[in-house]
């Protein structure tokens, strides 16, 4: 057993493969790479710490939480490093990405399926890679990561609503005033519910971690194509600042204010 045998580096370094002559095609397809194996990442966590919030270990959880939010900082930074590109290198080769576009990550929208954040409607852009389809399918029906942790409020007690519990869970999350109250019941008293106010405020460093991520997005496609139209048809820079508008954990920012 070697390194490079281990890692599969002959075949991790045979998949950079850029279309056009130009130097900087392959800072692109570099930095996009790295984030879909960061995403695989991502999804590994949030698999595990699912499983262990569903089954009541909460304290387990925690770990693989934080080390996503830890994932999701790197992931930001390296938008840094795709703005060294000026707009004039990116025009260079931009005609060679076609119709292709990070807003068509299989990956990244499976984790916006697990934090919660569901919207069927871009299963349409995966029709021709089954395995990936079948997961966001999978991701999109399935309880998120913020259901189960409704779901570990009931079990504890509180009074959560029978219709958020067995909820449509491929429908997007309604915020509900008893799960707001539940969970200011757990801040109001974090030595009484002191994992659950731990697994929350884990949380929230996740929605802030993504809102950051998307904020830096909007920040550096701006700097390099400025209000064009995005390589996959999206209004570009208008649509992703509409994003910044999403939470994945509404009432955990909305109780701060009641506290």
């Amino acid at each position: 057993m070697t390194y490079s045998h281990y890692l599969g580096l002959d075949s991790l370094l045979a998949s950079q493969n850029p279309l056009s002559d130009q130097h900087d095609e392959m800072l692109f397809v570099i930095i996009h790479q790295t984030k879909e194996l960061w995403l695989k990442q991502i999804i590994h966590e949030l698999g595990f710490a699912q499983a262990q919030v569903r089954s009541g270990a909460v304290v387990p959880a925690y770990k693989s939480l934080a080390r996503v939010s830890r994932i999701q900082a790197v992931m930001t930074q390296s938008w840094d490093i795709l703005a060294t590109m000026t707009p004039s290198d990116y025009t260079s080769f931009r005609e060679w990405l076609g119709t292709s576009s990070g807003f068509q990550s299989a990956q990244f929208r499976e984790v916006e399926y697990r934090l919660g954040l569901k919207d069927g409607s871009f299963l349409s852009f995966h029709s021709e890679r089954p395995e990936s389809l079948a997961a966001l399918e999978r991701a999109l029906h399935a309880p998120s990561l913020y259901d189960d942790a409704i779901a570990q409020l009931a079990a504890v007690g509180f009074a959560i609503p029978e219709a958020t519990l067995k909820r449509d869970f491929s429908q997007p999350y309604v915020a509900s005033a008893e799960v707001e109250a539940a969970w200011l019941e757990v801040y109001r008293n974090p030595a009484r519910w002191w994992e659950l106010y731990q697994l929350a405020e884990k949380l929230v460093d996740l929605d802030d971690a993504l809102l950051t991520w998307r904020h830096k997005h909007v920040l550096t496609v701006q700097r390099i194509i400025g209000g064009k139209r995005g390589t996959g048809g999206t209004a570009g820079v208008s649509y992703l600042q509409k994003t910044l508008e999403r939470r994945c954990f509404p009432e955990l920012w909305t109780l701060r204010t009641a506290l």
